[in-house]
């Protein structure tokens, strides 16, 4: 199951400038189809049920809940990449030893979390989960202690985080492979709630699925819920984002884009010698300085 990439095995490819001008023709993706992917994508059109999407909807904590049931805390890798991938977890700092305050919106069973409160000592972290599991998992990590974290269960979609978080107080958000999983028509409502807890003149690193990821294309027929968006086996649901669509919807949230652009990646099992393509959207959005949150 390709939910996610954290491989340190990645190689990263970079686009040429000829490819950047076949991707405008091409679905605004990182990544030309070959005539077999596109094939594929263009049969596959029959959506699920409305009657089968409401239930995935209504049951979605349930089937996350399940998920770290089974795979506990195994399924993914520590992400001791973030710090490397994104520079302003370290450099937003306006002098060395500053404290910060981040959120990590949608904290899994702390992949990111633990790493990043090794990393620096100067930091205070608010995490969330829609998963009370997870969020359990996280509080029984030998790592964890209330004195540099508060870890609580939240469902992004809803005023939960203010009930934890003060508002206007976070320094730095992270979204990272979260947003992909929540149905579309709630989006805004995520990068809505966390704009209250935001600083003004801080930002929201994120990094999620793009279009025509290898995880998009493994998808069989009968798992499509509508465009660019899938339901697994288990029940979990995943997005593949343009660049696009992603700064509209922060923008109609009244963000600033700073970044937003396609990293390719090439996931490699060297004891299978198989090579898949990734593609993944990284971006940086800021909450402007002119303006508060209306809580």
């Amino acid at each position: 199951m390709f939910q996610e990439n954290t491989s340190d095995n990645c190689l990263n490819i970079r686009t040429t400038s000829a490819e950047d001008g076949a991707r405008q023709k091409s679905g605004h993706s990182a990544r030309i189809l070959s005539p077999e992917e596109a094939e594929k994508l263009a049969k596959d059109q029959v959506l699920v049920s409305k009657f089968k999407q409401l239930k995935l909807e209504k049951e979605a904590q349930k089937n996350w809940d399940l998920f770290y049931k089974r795979n506990s805390t195994n399924f993914f890798k520590d992400r001791h990449w973030t710090t490397r991938e994104f520079e302003e977890l370290k450099a937003c700092r306006e002098f060395a030893d500053q404290k910060l305050t981040i959120l990590e919106a949608g904290c899994g069973v702390g992949n990111c979390l633990f790493p990043l409160l090794e990393e620096d000592v100067n930091l205070f972290a608010y995490a969330c989960d829609f998963s009370p599991r997870a969020v359990e998992y996280v509080k029984k990590n030998a790592l964890y202690s209330t004195e540099r974290c508060k870890v609580f269960q939240c469902d992004l979609t809803k005023d939960d985080l203010l009930e934890n978080i003060p508002a206007d107080s976070v320094d730095v958000v992270t979204l990272i492979f979260v947003l992909s999983a929540i149905h579309p028509d709630k989006m805004h409502l995520v990068l809505r709630n966390i704009y209250k807890v935001l600083k003004p003149g801080k930002c929201v690193l994120f990094r999620d699925y793009g279009l025509y990821d290898h995880a998009m294309l493994r998808f069989k027929s009968g798992s499509k819920l509508g465009e660019n968006f899938y339901v697994r086996q288990d029940g979990t649901r995943s997005f593949f984002f343009t660049e696009e669509f992603l700064s509209e919807l922060f923008k109609a949230e009244g963000y600033e884009q700073v970044v937003n652009e396609y990293v390719r990646r090439e996931t490699v099992n060297r004891k299978e010698d198989l090579r898949v393509p990734r593609v993944f959207l990284q971006s940086k959005f800021l909450k402007p300085f002119n303006q508060t949150s209306s809580c």
